[in-house]
């Protein structure tokens, strides 16, 4: 799946049933290419951008938890191997995973390499909801906010903080080099 097909995919997903969210992807997309080191046209970074959220499509929508309900949905659709893994992993997807019970399913889907899924959880930390950019630990702070603190997805953020901001600042150290 090329990065433009990408793209028309994450629209048809998510433009109408979720406009916020649809603007917070392109946003994302337009941040990794910014962030991603590879030059190549059909980068899998941002690829991966366009598409980390259409777990959350009610054609893609399954276990609750969108990160693997992405990944496997863009897996039956035939995208790469390194694009499903960076979807099924983004932004501490494992910590919701605990979460929710579901850590064995998402463990089925292999790990990505860390330098790119660094590059795309700082593209995803970097854009707000609405697709305006954002610090890091503002977007933490919104996410926490946004759930209820009985919440999987709250509580995996207040578990994963750490993890996250180590991810974002790697990026951010291969980005200023």
């Amino acid at each position: 799946m090329k990065t433009e097909d990408a793209r028309r995919l994450a629209e048809e997903c998510l433009a109408t049933s979720h406009p916020d969210r649809w603007r917070h992807v392109q946003g994302v997309a337009a941040r990794a290419v910014e962030v991603s080191q590879s030059g190549a046209g059909d980068d899998p970074v941002v690829s991966a951008a366009w598409l980390h959220d259409v777990g959350y499509a009610p054609v893609a929508r399954e276990s609750g938890l969108h990160a693997l309900d992405g990944a496997r949905y863009l897996a039956g659709l035939g995208a790469a191997p390194v694009v499903v893994s960076l979807v099924a992993f983004h932004t501490g997807a494992e910590y919701e995973a605990e979460e929710r019970g579901l850590a064995r399913e998402l463990a089925a889907v292999p790990r990505p390499e860390q330098g790119l899924l660094d590059a795309l959880i700082l593209s995803d930390l970097t854009v707000s909801p609405t697709g305006e950019p954002v610090a890091v630990n503002a977007r933490l702070d919104e996410i926490v906010a946004r759930y209820s603190a009985d919440d999987p997805v709250h509580r995996a953020v207040l578990r994963s903080r750490a993890y996250l901001e180590a991810c974002c600042d790697r990026a951010q150290i291969v980005l200023s080099a």
